[in-house]
Formats: structure tokens, C-alpha cells, sequence
């Protein structure tokens, strides 16, 4: 059996590396393309992690989130 142990610091660095930053904004964007147009894309790296977001930034996009669940839809599209 082996035994893992987790230190702090490194686990704070892997989450506010670049690179996972990265892998935060494609999938965001997968999931943008697949809502269709009207979404935008935000990615940062915070205090402990980092992260991406997709929001409605027109008001077609809003409205079609609100009707038909778009965006919400679209999450699948994020997970590969």
C-alpha cells in the first residue's frame, strides 16, 4: 500500500498554477461555443485556486438562458 501525503503549499500551488488555469479557460470556452453566441469567458486565479467562469453577456444570450436553458445545457461540454 502506499501512503499519500498532501502538503498544503503544494496543493495551493497546483490549483494557482498557469497551467491549471489554462485547462479552466478551454473547457469554459467548450462550454461558451456549445451555448452558442452571446457568452463570454472569464478566467483568474484567486486567492487559493483558480478558476474560469461562462456568462450570458447579451441580452439574446440572457433571454435565451431564461427560455430554453442554454447555458445550462451546455455544461456537458466542459467535461472532456
Amino acid at each position: 500500500m502506499v501512503k499519500v501525503k498532501m502538503r498544503r503549499a503544494g496543493s495551493r500551488a497546483v490549483l494557482r498554477s498557469p497551467e491549471v488555469l489554462a485547462e479552466l479557460r478551454r473547457r469554459a470556452e467548450m462550454i461558451a461555443a456549445a451555448a452558442g453566441p452571446g457568452h463570454e469567458v472569464d478566467g483568474q486565479i484567486g486567492r487559493g485556486r483558480a478558476r474560469a467562469s461562462v456568462r450570458t453577456a447579451t441580452f439574446e444570450a440572457m433571454e435565451a438562458q431564461a427560455t430554453d436553458r442554454t447555458l445550462t445545457r451546455a455544461l456537458d461540454a466542459g467535461r472532456s
